[in-house]
């Protein structure tokens, strides 16, 4: 059985829209911080304060690339997650 609290943790950080659109953008490719503020259309420091909630759920992985750090998604942590999620919304046969 899974940990009902580590299943409510991994909502809450999903909760905002951004993280969500966030981990959909990085799921393509890894992003520095200026290029998710300007897609996004929000500021640098805003993505920062996203970002450290995605990164203390491992979520995503932190990437320095010269002076810049690129922002990837954590595959491993990702492929946890569904099957918590998906182990959530299964409803036994029978019910």
């Amino acid at each position: 059985m899974i940990d009902s609290e580590k299943q409510a943790r991994i909502f809450k950080v999903l909760s905002v829209g951004t993280r969500v659109r966030m981990l959909e953008m990085l799921k393509h490719r890894s992003f520095c911080v200026n290029a998710l503020a300007k897609m996004l259309d929000i500021s640098p420091s805003a993505v920062s304060q996203h970002l450290r909630v995605l990164r203390d759920a491992d979520l995503v992985i932190a990437d320095k690339e010269g002076y810049f750090v690129h922002y990837r998604v954590n595959e491993q942590t990702m492929a946890e997650w569904r099957t918590i999620a998906d182990n959530l919304f299964k409803i036994p046969k029978g019910l």
